[in-house]
């Protein structure tokens, strides 16, 4: 089987009819929306439904979970392409019961993590249009090629996690524990009680399929003798009974990048769930959300910053200490007349920018307005206004 991107994700928490719904309505998007569009509408309502700002509240939870499946759907060109042909039903795999088999439910128990219909479930568009082109006497990897077994994949694994913008910032490892399919060390993954790959099934000769004739048809089903493997296995594995994978709990240590950013997807190639009988392992995603920061928000590889000066300090200048995101304390010049809204600009103190550079920072100007002010001041003020108080309280 081709190694096709993920198509059809089950998450193994309950998530409703998450994947039922119009992703261009969740996002509030046209379906000719621009993906810079659908960023942004991704980026207001994952800001607003997210866990961190909703504590406790189901319904923010569930939101936030239909805004980020809808976006996993646009943000792919082939998964759009595919909803728009299909609408629906081009995930209805996605629920298949299949998916979890083996696992005795969530293997991460944290309510995060996913699996992909790949392998021969029923659930992936390739297996779909292989399986509708058998029924025409086309059977293979290909159409009309018939030489080659159909080799089964191992799924692909997807986890999600949280990070703080300084996290984001400097890189993190996050380490992922999780039971799934491994090669079966006693047989090498080959099913066999000796260890050794299997010899070619004489039914099939290695295809896997067998062809008969049903009136103006030709129809190719699985070999009765090798169940489709194209091979036939004699005397199996006594431990993984001749599948070559064994459940086992793993643990992985996934390096976040420094300057990541938020709805990016890390793959691991080749490190998702084993394949029976030797086959192509699958791959391990991991989706990554950044948490809002209070002191920062971020735009793009850039950094805003807000900060309130007193007046003498926007009318006369002066200098003053801002601490950036990685802890370092700069002394930075206001300039004389400074306005209230006005972006001073700090280059190369942003995020990293993942070709060696870094974005810049921003301060944003406001303003503090004392509550309290002694005669001395009112005095001074008014005498810099050009007015003078004509009664107690004018200030």
């Amino acid at each position: 089987m081709h190694n096709i991107p993920i198509y059809f994700i089950r998450k193994e928490f309950n998530t409703g009819n998450i994947m039922n719904k119009n992703p261009y309505e969740v996002l509030g998007v046209s379906r000719d929306a621009s993906d810079t569009d659908i960023k942004k509408a991704y980026h207001k309502l994952v800001m607003k439904y997210h866990p961190d700002k909703n504590p406790g509240d189901k319904t923010a939870e569930e939101k936030f979970k239909e805004v980020n499946n809808a976006f996993d759907i646009l943000k792919d060109p082939q998964k759009r392409a595919a909803y728009d042909r299909f609408g629906d039903a081009a995930f209805a795999g996605g629920n298949g019961a299949s998916a979890g088999a083996g696992f005795n439910g969530n293997p991460f128990g944290n309510g995060a993590f996913h699996f992909n219909m790949g392998g021969n479930d029923m659930g992936g568009m390739e297996d779909i249009l292989r399986e509708a082109m058998r029924g025409f006497g086309f059977g293979g990897s290909g159409f009309g090629d018939t030489s080659r077994p159909q080799q089964q994949r191992g799924r692909d694994l997807l986890d999600e996690i949280s990070i703080d913008l300084k996290d984001a910032f400097f890189g993190t490892t996050h380490t992922v524990k999780f039971t799934s399919a491994v090669q079966c060390d006693k047989c090498g993954g080959h099913g066999t009680a000796d260890g050794k790959p299997a010899p070619t099934c004489k039914t099939c000769g290695g295809s896997g399929y067998v062809h008969a004739r049903q009136g103006f048809f030709a129809v190719e089903t699985p070999c009765p003798e090798c169940q489709g493997l194209g091979k036939k296995i004699d005397k199996k594995c006594s431990k993984c009974d001749g599948s070559g994978t064994i459940n086992k709990q793993r643990t992985l240590d996934v390096k976040i990048p420094a300057g990541v950013m938020d709805g990016a997807r890390l793959r691991m190639a080749g490190m998702g769930e084993a394949a029976p009988n030797g086959g192509q392992s699958g791959d391990f995603y991991i989706d990554i959300h950044v948490r809002p920061d209070k002191r920062f928000e971020r735009i793009g590889n850039d950094l805003l910053m807000h900060i309130d000066l007193d007046f003498p300090t926007l009318a006369l200048g002066g200098e003053i200490d801002v601490e950036t995101i990685d802890d370092k304390k700069l002394s930075v010049k206001i300039p004389s007349g400074t306005q209230v809204g006005e972006k001073l600009r700090i280059r190369s103190h942003g995020m990293p920018n993942g070709r060696g550079g870094f974005g810049d920072l921003y301060i944003e100007i406001g303003i503090t307005i004392p509550k309290k002010l002694t005669e001395k001041q009112k005095k001074a003020l008014s005498e810099f206004a050009g007015t003078k108080p004509d009664k107690k309280g004018w200030f």
